[in-house]
């Protein structure tokens, strides 16, 4: 097996040994070639001669071998609850990419929030060969068997860095925004209780809010319950709060997807955004700026999140230096159409498009 010539069986795989007993070379020097290790001196053009060889063989090297040989797999393993537009798309690409870069392979195995595929996925992932995890948005409450790099993560773990957005200032950012617009009566959106941000976002408002003198009202907080990554999100919980004729002036969503389906449900109460209501949303997608009209946000970088946590698994997993604890990212404010200085209501005059008992200022 593995011979070269017309002996050969028709697709019989070429060893390592096969090819370099063609070229008359040490089996040695045909696997540091082909498989690019560093710091060995030999001339190029008999490296040029093995790859030739390589290429017309078709030779493919044991990446089985290669790992046991080596204790390395250049595998990471991904969790993620959803595989769908939006945020956790964005994030995706961004770890994808630069393990590509690096020449990893990955898997990525999707939950839907269930904390027993959580439980199960990491195990069957490291069995698989895994030298680590990157884990978007997912709920890890114990240390793993492996290094972990979580997207969103909040819980300080050993053996477990986060990658998490500064919320705090995320909230600073929005609603000083909608406060120097002139908006006082305003309705927040709390995300999913299984969503990893949720309760950092959440907190983080309910602080700046308080630091602002802005009352945030029972009856003026929406719950995010669905499981759910698009527009949908947003519209029943708007509508539901329309029915109930609260009084607001703007809207702070959960996420981007959630304030298209706000505004849209908006739209439907003949409630015009931004000349009735303001909304601003979380996440800075790619529809929301080609929305109409486009969404004001705030920015999570997330293929540069996506990046940093690839990066980080790999310098460890190269390097064995100890990982950070947290690495906080920077969010921005990106103002588009969908926010307007408040309107001051002319006495005895009603707001176009709306009945009396509308959201009246």
């Amino acid at each position: 097996m593995g011979r070269i010539g017309s002996s050969a069986g028709k697709g019989e795989r070429v060893t390592l040994k096969a090819l370099a007993a063609h070229l008359k070379l040490d089996p040695a020097t045909v696997s540091v070639v082909l498989n690019d290790v560093p710091g060995r001196s030999i001339p190029e053009k008999t490296r040029e001669r093995i790859r030739a060889a390589a290429r017309k063989f078709d030779y493919q090297p044991s990446f089985l071998a290669r790992s046991l040989r080596n204790q390395r797999s250049m595998t990471i393993g991904i969790l993620v609850p959803v595989l769908a537009d939006g945020y956790h798309t964005e994030v995706m690409s961004g770890i994808g990419d630069y393990l590509l870069d690096q020449n990893y392979f990955y898997f990525i195995a999707h939950h839907r929030h269930r904390p027993d595929l959580i439980e199960q996925y990491p195990r069957m992932l490291v069995s698989r060969g895994t030298e680590g995890i990157i884990a978007v948005d997912t709920h890890v409450d114990h240390r793993l068997a492996v290094p972990v790099v979580a997207v969103a993560g909040h819980q300080r773990i050993n053996g477990i860095t986060n990658v998490a957005l500064d919320h705090n200032r995320a909230a600073e950012l929005a609603l000083r925004h909608l406060y120097d617009l002139g908006h006082r009566d305003i309705a927040f959106m709390h995300g999913q209780p299984f969503s990893s941000d949720s309760d950092a976002r959440w907190n983080g408002l309910v602080q700046v809010a308080r630091e602002l003198g802005l009352a945030v009202r029972p009856e003026l907080t929406i719950q995010l319950t669905r499981d759910q990554t698009s527009p949908e999100l947003g519209y029943p919980v708007v509508q539901q709060l329309l029915a109930h004729h609260r009084r607001f002036t703007a809207l702070v969503c959960f996420n981007d997807m959630a304030a298209l389906g706000a505004i849209r449900a908006l739209h439907d109460a003949q409630l015009r955004v931004p000349d009735d209501i303001s909304v601003v949303g979380f996440d800075d997608i790619p529809q929301a700026a080609f929305q109409t009209p486009s969404l004001t946000t705030i920015r999570q970088p997330l293929h540069e999140m996506g990046r940093l946590a690839a990066h980080l698994l790999l310098d460890h997993l190269r390097s064995h230096t100890q990982m950070p604890a947290e690495v906080a990212v920077e969010p921005k404010l990106i103002v588009r159409e969908s926010t307007r200085a408040r309107r001051p209501i002319t006495p005895g005059k009603k707001r176009q498009g709306s009945s009396p008992r509308h959201l009246s200022r």
